[in-house]
Order: C-alpha cells, then structure tokens, then sequence
C-alpha cells in the first residue's frame, strides 16, 4: 500500500511542478479618431479581467488626418501591425482589430470569432521559458522553429488611460485605452540557445515590462511573460 502510495506521489508531482501557461496576447489596434473602435475598450476591459488572457492596446496614427492628433500612437506600432497585414494577406491595416497570439486576427467588436481565437491560441503548445528582472530578460534553451525567432519588449501602462478628444470623428468623446502600450522594442534574435538581454530604462514610471517570444514578421507568439514594477 505504502510503495503504491510513493509511485502516486511520483506520478502526480510532475504535474504538480509544471510551469503555468503564459497567457494569450491579445493585441489591439485602435486609433481615438476612429469612430468605430469607441467600442473597442470595453472588449479590452472585458479581457483584462480574463484569466489567462494579456490585452494589450496599440494606438495608431494613420486616421489624425481626420483632425485629431492620437495622444498615444507611436509610428513602430503601425509598422508592427503591418506586419500582420503581410502575415494574414490583408489588403489594408484597419481598426479596431486584433491580434491573437499571433496565430490569427478578426475585427475587435466581432465577440464569438475573437473567443474562439482566444481559445485556439490557449491549446498552442508552449514556448521556451521567458525570465525577467528588473534589468534583465533572459530565453531558455529550447527547439527554435525554423529560421530562428525575434524577442520583442513591450511596456503597457496597467492604468486606463483617459483621453477627451477635440476634434475630428469622435469630438467630445472620452476614449479609454486599457493597457496602452508605451514602448515597444526588438531585442534581438533567439535560435534555440539561452540568452540574456540588459533591458533599458522605463521611459515612464508605473510602466509592466513584456518580453515575448515571436515567430518573425509576424509570426506565432511562442512565449511571454510579464513584470510589473516594485517600489
């Protein structure tokens, strides 16, 4: 009874000891001159509060001509988005879309198609591990798929942000971004080995640090992980 007992104990704590899977990145890409998406931070807040499920907002700029300049866009995240047009044989980049895992995208207020997106990804096999400190990321040892991988950095700031737009489509419209991404950085390439990276200085406090792990152009999000600030 006792040895039967022990090789119980020995089957289960593997499981036991496993690693948590990382979540699904879901990305967003909205601008807030852009009348449609108004509905699209509701679908990030919804996700935020889902386990298991990373939402992260990029703020484009290709509709300020409509007359507002967006307070959080970033030119590199219109080139990232870019390519996902390449990637899933999009004519044009539009929003509000989103991204999920890499694996697949779909219009953001489209709820039964972004879930089953979601949930496709959540069976996706899992990545080299992602480690990271307050000065470091580091990328374990691991099968690399074929023509290597890039490490990307992404900072969010976990506080919605509020923005009252003036002018354009949406003037008088308070729009909300639910994990607005700040910064956004290739480290470099990773090919199976395990390698460190120093990370650079929060460019604004409060910010959480993403390390992920991605196919190239594109491609499949591998592995991720998150820190948030201490102090």
């Amino acid at each position: 009874m006792r040895g039967a007992l022990i090789a119980c104990l020995m089957f289960l704590a593997p499981a036991a000891a496993a690693a948590p899977r990382p979540p699904v990145v879901v990305e967003l890409y909205t601008a807030q001159g852009c009348a449609p998406c108004n509905g699209a931070g509701g679908v990030m807040e919804d996700l935020a509060a889902r386990k298991g499920v990373l939402p992260l907002t990029f703020s484009v700029d290709y509709w300020d001509y409509l007359g507002w300049t967006d307070t959080l866009a970033r030119p590199e995240f219109v080139t990232r988005q870019k390519a996902y047009v390449s990637r899933f044989e999009l004519e044009d980049p539009y929003t509000p879309q989103v991204v999920v895992g890499g694996r697949g995208q779909a219009g953001a207020l489209e709820a039964g198609r972004l879930d089953a997106l979601i949930a496709r990804a959540a069976q996706a096999p899992a990545g080299p591990r992602v480690s990271l400190t307050a000065t470091r990321a580091s990328v374990a040892p691991g099968a690399a798929p074929k023509g290597g991988a890039e490490v990307w950095m992404i900072r969010y700031d976990p506080r919605p942000r509020s923005v009252q737009v003036r002018r354009g489509d949406n003037r008088g419209e308070t729009v909300v971004a639910v994990n607005a991404v700040r910064e956004l950085r290739r480290l470099g390439s990773w090919r199976g080995r395990g390698l460190t990276w120093t990370l650079p200085a929060a460019t604004e406090p409060g910010l959480v640090t993403v390390v992920m792990v991605q196919s190239p152009r594109g491609g499949r999000i591998l592995s991720v992980a998150s820190r948030r600030p201490t102090g």
